[in-house]
Formats: C-alpha cells, structure tokens, sequence
C-alpha cells in the first residue's frame, strides 16, 4: 500500500466521523434537556412530542454510532439522510428568516454527504470492510 493510498484510505473515516459528530452531539442534547425538546416537537405542531422525542434520540444516536463504526454504513447513511432532510423541512421551513434557511441548507448539505457514503460505502477501516474481508477470506 503507497503512502498516498494509506492516507486515502482515512479519508471516509474522517469524513463519516465529522458527519456522525452532529447527530451524537444532538442526541445527546435531547437526552440531557427532554422537557424541552418535547416542547420544541409540540410548537412546531407534531402529534406525540414523546414517540418523536424516543424516535430522534434513536435515530441520532444509533445511526451517529454505526456511522463511526462503519456498520451497517449505507443504510445507516440513508436513515439519516432521510432524517436530515425531513427534520430541515419541518424544523426549520421559515424560509424568510435566513438563519432558519441556513440551517435548511446545513441538513440538506449534511443529506448530501450521507448519501456519498451510503453510495460509495465505509471504507477501508470500518467494520463493514472488516466483515467483507473475512468473510472473502473464508469462502476460499
């Protein structure tokens, strides 16, 4: 392996690291204030501020998770691919206001980078990757 493709090869680690960093530290915030998150989710006009509460600490956290780890990556990418983009439309949608548009643009942005991962995989250090290569190994 050259230089140049060992240091390619950290590239998706990083890149799946700095992408799962927001989804942890935002599910870890709801975990620590619940009371108003749930609030949040009920001014804003959902049904169930308690299920949607349960559901985004699970997606951000799970999915935060198995992306660092590269498991289970391009499905993981996908959920929260889905949850970035939905979450932008319904939490941030005042389009007048431009903090409001930029944090539309952040999980649309965010939407983008997930959907390369889950089209191009984890990478080479990454659980996924780990599996393949013994699971190649024993099949011969």
């Amino acid at each position: 392996m050259t230089d140049q493709t060992k240091q390619a090869s950290y590239i998706p680690f990083v890149g799946r690291t700095f992408l799962a960093a927001i989804f942890l530290m935002s599910g870890a915030g709801k975990l620590a204030a619940p009371v108003a998150t749930m609030d949040y989710i009920a001014a804003m006009g959902l049904p169930f501020p308690v299920v949607g509460l349960a559901a985004a600490i699970g997606v951000e956290l799970i999915g935060g998770v198995l992306l660092v780890l590269g498991y289970q990556t391009r499905l993981a990418a996908l959920v929260l691919a889905a949850f970035s983009i939905v979450t932008g439309l319904v939490f941030h949608s005042a389009f007048e206001d431009q903090n409001q548009m930029i944090h539309l643009l952040k999980n649309f942005a965010m939407a983008g980078g997930l959907l390369q991962v889950a089209a191009f995989g984890a990478g080479t250090f990454s659980l996924d990757a780990h599996r393949t290569t013994r699971l190649a190994g024993s099949a011969v």
